[in-house]
């Protein structure tokens, strides 16, 4: 079985060159022509994901919005040369971890009823497996011969803040190789960037780094070597900057920063670890990737945190007690 990559696309004349290239080898599934383009014209606008084997596009799924907590599985194909490879469970499990980190709560697809079409009978038959139930069937939605079936699934919430903050936990395993979208990067830094600063001196920077040529070069430098298969990974840089009586908050203000940042990470579906002393050590690893990445000297590099989705779920570090380390109303004095 060859490797397949799922990567979520953002330019609009990609998306059209994908569909039409995948549609167009489906006209068992996608005859109409009329219908087929529609489809490839409505997925310039959609959230699409679209399925690599050896840099070829092979498949495409796109999804829509039809309610404020509803995504459709809009149109989904994977090219006849490449099915039963696991190429589009893999593009559903991309767009439905999408569709929890939107916020939304529900998922359906339409598809032709099972009895009239030995393809689409396969069809239903693989969105059943997905984890799909029943919900109605419209006999006349698109005409008599095509029995609309709607099929729906609920799809796990996100949890609360607090939540979060209790199921984060450091991950240093393997990441998938999904590229992280620009837009995930930048929520996560806008979210790290909004972190409290002493006396607002903002002394905290981030560069993102998502170009394969560039985390390779970090990683080359980076020995014991970490978070080696993370698509994407955020520096954060510090400042030394004077805020109050000769005093310089710039740890508690990058510190602030980094946790946001994990947060934010978990929050979209990724994983991370807050990797600082192993690259601030004595052999000063963290001036290194500085260099990489042209920082100038009055930054610091003191961290650096890979982005990605895991491979395996995370190992949670034992806990001390509540009892040991928090207390009420003086040390060590228990809750009456």
């Amino acid at each position: 079985m060859e490797n397949i990559t799922i990567r979520m696309i953002t330019d609009e004349n990609q998306k059209e060159c994908i569909a039409r290239t995948v549609l167009e080898d489906l006209t068992d599934w996608f005859g109409i022509a009329e219908s087929r383009e529609g489809y490839i014209s409505d997925s310039r606008s959609q959230p699409f994901f679209a399925a690599f084997i050896n840099e070829k596009a092979c498949g495409f799924l796109c999804l829509k919005e039809t309610g404020p907590k509803t995504a459709e599985l809009a149109v989904m194909g994977v090219m006849k040369e490449y099915r039963h490879q696991g190429t589009g469970r893999k593009l559903f499990q991309a767009a439905r971890e999408y569709a929890v980190r939107a916020g939304f709560e529900f998922m359906q697809v339409k598809t032709v009823q099972s009895g009239h079409y030995e393809e689409y009978d396969a069809t239903n038959r693989f969105y059943q497996s997905l984890g799909f139930q029943e919900l109605e069937v419209f006999p006349s939605y698109w005409d008599e011969n095509n029995p609309c079936q709607i099929y729906v699934m609920s799809l796990p919430q996100k949890p609360s803040v607090t939540g979060l903050i209790m199921s984060r936990h450091s991950y240093r395993g393997r990441y998938r190789p999904e590229r992280v979208p620009r837009e995930d990067l930048k929520a996560i830094m806008e979210a790290g960037l909004a972190a409290p600063s002493g006396c607002n001196m903002q002394t905290t920077s981030l560069i993102a780094v998502d170009d394969p040529e560039l985390l390779a070069g970090i990683r080359a430098v980076i020995d014991p070597p970490v978070a080696e298969t993370a698509p994407a990974m955020i520096c954060v840089l510090s400042q030394k900057i004077t805020a109050y009586r000769g005093r310089c908050f710039a740890v508690q203000d990058y510190s602030a920063a980094i946790e946001n940042i994990l947060l934010a990470s978990l929050d979209l579906g990724y994983q991370s670890c807050w990797y600082e002393g192993h690259i601030t050590d004595d052999d000063r690893i963290n001036d290194q990737i500085a260099g990489i990445l042209g920082v100038p000297e009055e930054y610091e590099l003191v961290c650096i945190l890979p982005i990605g989705i895991p491979e395996t779920e995370p190992v949670p570090a034992k806990k001390k007690p509540f009892a040991e380390r928090a207390w009420f109303n003086g040390f060590k004095k228990q809750s009456d």
